[in-house]
């Protein structure tokens, strides 16, 4: 690839690594599979920026550990079963409330400190392309790229403002400013998973029982299955990873009771 060749289609650069120095690149002629095999081979990495992941495991566990704590506590005060109701449903609908404005304000702080740092960036690529090119060099070349393809390279991204900014922005700010997290889904998420989540204790209430066992026990099913669902895109053992939760509610709940308890006593 020389400087005044156009970029390929789409304008976008491969990313720089890994790099090879084994000679130029074949371009895409009828034997380009056979010649590099990875060309061919669909994406195989689980998407980690789309924004709805960690809001979504962060409040169906938010939701089931704040709200069993609350159910254990002021279950373990001696109220009625109506009482305990009435707790939960408005710790569901505070607690749902509280982490999707969080998550909404984050993730929007995020996307608008990130469009600052572009803007500072697409700036300097306009004031000063020539220090920019061989910043973008030099930074290729500490990854191990040979110098003068490490310059090369960069005169060509940079006839593309577009991928001359993406590029920039990946290897200075670790960040692709197509692949940003966004806030409404992150707070929707955070949203319906904290409900959902906050509900599993409510339901042995729901549907009749009055025993507070029943609740900590639904409960504590609700924290193993979310626990071993979220090994599904951690790649751990799924046992390790719903025992974890497990444990964590467990210790939550059991202190909140306690406390519950002895508050309880205290009052009557």
């Amino acid at each position: 690839m020389t400087a005044d060749e156009p970029l390929p289609p789409g304008g976008r650069v491969p990313d720089a690594g890994p790099v090879s120095h084994g000679g130029p690149v074949s371009g895409g002629g009828p034997h380009d599979a056979a010649e590099h095999p990875g060309a061919g081979v669909a994406p195989h990495h689980g998407d980690v920026t789309g924004g709805w992941l960690r809001p979504a495991v962060f409040g169906a566990m938010d939701g089931l550990v704040s709200n069993l704590a609350l159910v254990a506590g002021v279950g373990g005060g001696g109220v009625s079963s109506s009482t305990v109701i009435v707790a939960g449903f408005a710790g569901l609908v505070a607690g749902a409330i509280s982490m999707a404005l969080g998550e909404y304000t984050s993730v929007r702080s995020q996307a608008e400190q990130i469009e600052a740092e572009l803007a500072r960036e697409r700036h300097e690529l306009a004031r000063n392309p020539e220090v920019e090119m061989d910043e973008l060099a030099h930074l290729w070349m500490a990854r191990g790229l040979p110098s003068d393809l490490a310059h090369e390279l960069a005169r060509v991204v940079h006839t593309n403002p577009e991928e001359a900014l993406r590029l920039h922005a990946r290897e200075e700010l670790g960040i692709d400013p197509a692949e940003q997290p966004n806030p409404w889904i992150a707070a929707i998420s955070s949203f319906v998973c904290f409900a959902v989540g906050a509900l599993i204790p409510l339901v042995p209430y729901l549907i009749g029982f009055r025993e507070l066992s029943l609740s900590l026990l639904a409960g504590g099913i609700g924290l193993f299955v979310t626990g071993a669902v979220v090994a599904r895109f951690t790649r751990r053992p799924w046992w390790v990873s719903g025992g974890r939760q497990l444990l964590l509610g467990a210790a939550a709940a059991g202190v909140t009771f306690l406390i519950g308890h002895l508050i309880g006593t205290a009052v009557s």
